[in-house]
């Protein structure tokens, strides 16, 4: 079932069109994500939907409801995570967990949360005294707190160190186990291919495409090509007249073999009738960076360097 719909959203801030005619949905269990330069209506496009900016036009749909005439109802049924937070320093963990419960009729069991996250030996601990990996996990904890069917979660690892970052997906996979949908804000294409069941992509507040990450990447290019070396003397014609083969090169006894389709079976199946082993053979795969620069006319960008963080 659908949980979210967003059809025909517009958003202007004076003379900038910061989201023009944004349009998709997410489904219900769904990790999606929303990938785009910087400026592009990322996060104006997620802030809308949390009802926190009116939309000029378009229509939104959160689990049935309008985000700003449904306000109340809402907001028990959308958790968020926004990019800028910041909490009072000498707030404890467990304070703030407990705090944020109160705020919601039917809320989670914030201690339950609390070792979900890998809080709970914090739960003394001031705001001011945690990790940066550890108010990743509170802000997450928070947006939790309410038992919401839709969390938006938007840039969570930025400033985390790789560590704290993989830790941080653990999470949210755990979390998308309990049945959360999701929503992914990033720049970081390894963090949406590794999380989303599919990504939009946003350039210029408009969707460029919509596909799952393996679709985003065969969408930007079909081209594939394998490279190895032979363990004897091979005929070229056993490979330039396969079907899925569009050129073959050598050069100093390295083969690189471009084509389409099922390119590396169909090399392989060739070599093993002919008797011949690849070594060192190499797959030279496309990526969604790759993809992101197809969509988007630029390689992505990232908010800032990563700080060195214990999760």
């Amino acid at each position: 079932m659908t949980a979210l719909e967003v059809r025909n959203l517009h958003k202007r801030y004076g003379q900038h069109v910061a989201v023009d005619d944004v349009s998709f949905t997410v489904e219900e269990g769904e990790v999606f994500g929303i990938i785009g330069p910087n400026g592009a209506g990322k996060t104006t496009t997620v802030e809308t939907i949390a009802g926190l900016r009116t939309p000029d036009s378009g229509s939104i749909s959160v689990l049935g409801l309008d985000p700003i005439k449904d306000r109340a109802e809402v907001r028990e049924r959308l958790g968020v995570q926004l990019q800028e937070s910041s909490f009072p320093d000498a707030i404890k963990v467990a304070e703030a967990l407990e705090l944020y419960s109160s705020f919601y009729r039917n809320p989670a069991d914030w201690r339950e949360l609390m070792e979900l996250l890998g809080l709970t030996e914090k739960r003394n601990t001031k705001y001011q005294a945690l990790s940066g990996g550890q108010k990743q996990r509170l802000s997450i904890a928070l947006a939790l707190v309410g038992n919401p069917k839709i969390a938006i979660l938007d840039e969570l690892t930025t400033g985390l160190d790789p560590q704290a970052r993989r830790d941080t997906w653990s999470l949210i996979e755990r979390v998308r186990d309990t049945g959360v949908t999701i929503l992914l804000v990033t720049h970081f294409m390894d963090e949406a291919e590794r999380l989303s069941d599919r990504i939009a992509v946003i350039d210029g507040g408009r969707v460029a495409a919509v596909d799952t990450p393996a679709g985003l990447i065969a969408q930007s290019s079909a081209v594939q090509q394998v490279r190895f070396r032979v363990s004897q003397p091979l005929d070229k014609r056993v490979l330039t007249e396969l079907p899925d083969v569009t050129n073959v090169e050598i050069t100093e006894g390295r083969w690189l073999v471009t084509g389409r389709g099922q390119l590396l079976s169909s090399v392989a199946g060739a070599l093993a009738r002919a008797q011949v082993v690849a070594e060192d053979l190499r797959v030279d795969q496309r990526s969604l960076d790759d993809a992101f620069v197809a969509f988007t006319g630029r390689a992505p960008e990232f908010p800032e360097p990563a700080k060195r963080s214990v999760a």
